[in-house]
């Protein structure tokens, strides 16, 4: 919603393309907040209902005193690009922190989803360096680094991450019991077998055709 703001025309005019973009990316968002809640248990929806009032209440905070107390897209843009600049960098450099550097693991760090966060921050910083946004040059940029490291990261840790059991188990085979087949059984010296006390008991199992 940050970036959304930034490109307003508003804040900071001249961005259609970055206003687009964030534009769907706020949709596609509502839409996996939407299932999320849909699926999600009581607890759960709780939990994320209180992180995003708390973001809502944030993101009004800013957009009054940034319309309120800046009266110059200049002003406007160093302020709301600052906080860009602040949490870009804390999206891209997330992974590293808790899904690798953690738990020494890329079970849950997909090599696609390094691969294009690598590309996407390359575009972005391509694009910022051409109009010179610093706003937009400094997380992408960042971005493209992260990148760089997860890559590297996970050709360290793929091979010392512990593969995933087949969940497809094969059940033991037992073999088919021959006719007229007599089968020990052990009994306890305490049972009494036959009227007396016995360690063994033959059973004569049939199988009729």
């Amino acid at each position: 919603m940050l970036w959304v703001f930034y490109v307003l025309p508003i804040v900071h005019p001249n961005s259609i393309l970055v206003v687009t973009i964030n534009g769907i990316s706020l949709v596609i968002e509502a839409v996996y907040l939407t299932i999320f809640f849909l699926f999600s248990d009581k607890k759960n929806k709780k939990k994320m209902g209180v992180v995003l009032a708390t973001e809502a209440l944030f993101m009004a905070a800013v957009a009054v005193g940034v319309l309120l107390g800046a009266h110059t897209h200049q002003r406007r843009s160093l302020i709301v690009g600052i906080l860009c600049v602040i949490f870009g960098t804390i999206m891209y450099s997330s992974p590293l922190t808790i899904m690798v550097v953690k738990t020494k693991s890329v079970e849950y760090m997909p090599l696609l989803l390094s691969v294009v966060s690598f590309l996407n921050g390359l575009c972005w910083t391509l694009y910022a360096l051409i109009r010179f946004d610093i706003f937009i040059t400094i997380p992408n940029g960042l971005g493209v680094l992260f990148a760089i490291m997860q890559l590297i990261l996970y050709a360290i840790y793929y091979r010392t991450t512990p593969k995933k059991q087949d969940k497809n188990l094969e059940l033991p085979t037992v073999a088919p019991i021959a006719k007229d087949t007599s089968i020990v059984a052990p009994v306890s010296n305490d049972d009494d077998v036959n009227g007396s006390t016995a360690s063994h008991a033959t059973i004569n199992i049939t199988i009729e055709p």
